[in-house]
């Protein structure tokens, strides 16, 4: 699919190159220089996704990343580093970054990434044939684990009614276990579900999106009910109603 992705990155060869790179998969790219910038042009124009280095001037890629989570911009983020700590990729995650490359990095497997992100992201293509006559909106596309319900068509997740604000990778992951209740998920399992393979990428990411799932859909986060651990093993999705709600 051709898409509109914004670079920003003040390192103007690595820009000019992952723009050739774009470019040449069909889609419309868009670059900036620093922070600033960033944020003004998703508040201009939100592109399909965002290649955003952590280090630029004026405005740095985490804290271009604090403001448009806080503003509500649900855009896919792959973020972009010269730092490679462990602490700087989860510090990353839990701003709400889908996924994390370290420079240097390959351009192609940047771009099996940028791919990963846009399928995974991309609305739901409408049916060739003609639409059939209004009628009362059908909900068997809903998946419901109690009073949690996901509507994958809408990519909206409701809590007793109320909204919850989810990225995308919080919301592929949630939407995977809520598929299957009960099913105990591995962290290599949800990594697939995440980014389609498991390569360079750690089982803390997976760690730090059910941290922040559980910020938003428990009670007591620290005592989660639906969102539950199984130790040594990974995680599964429970209906706390149904008396399921304790950790294994």
């Amino acid at each position: 699919m051709c898409a509109h992705v914004m670079i920003a990155e003040d390192d103007d060869k690595q820009a000019e190159l992952v723009r050739r790179y774009l470019q040449r998969e069909g889609h419309t790219v868009t670059v900036v220089t620093d922070g600033r910038a960033a944020v003004e042009q998703v508040r201009h124009r939100a592109p399909d996704l965002l290649v955003l280095d952590v280090m630029m001037p004026r405005t740095d890629g985490l804290d271009v990343l604090r403001i448009l989570r806080a503003e509500s911009y649900g855009l896919p983020v792959l973020m972009l580093t010269a730092r490679s700590t462990e602490d700087d990729l989860l510090l990353g995650l839990d701003l709400g970054a889908d996924d994390y490359m370290t420079k240097p990095y390959s351009p192609r497997e940047l771009m099996a990434r940028v791919r990963t992100l846009l399928r995974r992201t991309a609305p739901p293509v409408a049916p060739g044939a003609a639409a059939a006559p209004a009628a009362a909106p059908a909900e068997d596309h809903l998946i419901t684990v109690g009073a949690l319900v996901i509507d994958p068509e809408r990519h909206e997740i409701t809590l007793d009614g109320t909204g919850v604000e989810c990225t995308p990778g919080e919301f592929r992951i949630l939407s995977a276990m809520a598929a299957e209740p009960g099913r105990v998920f591995t962290r290599q399992r949800l990594l697939q579900e995440l980014h389609g393979y498991t390569r360079y990428i750690g089982d803390r990411t997976v760690d730090v999106h059910v941290m922040n799932l559980r910020k938003k859909i428990e009670q007591q986060p620290k005592k989660p009910q639906r969102l539950l651990t199984v130790f040594g093993v990974g995680y599964k999705l429970a209906d706390p109603a149904k008396g399921a709600g304790r950790a294994s």
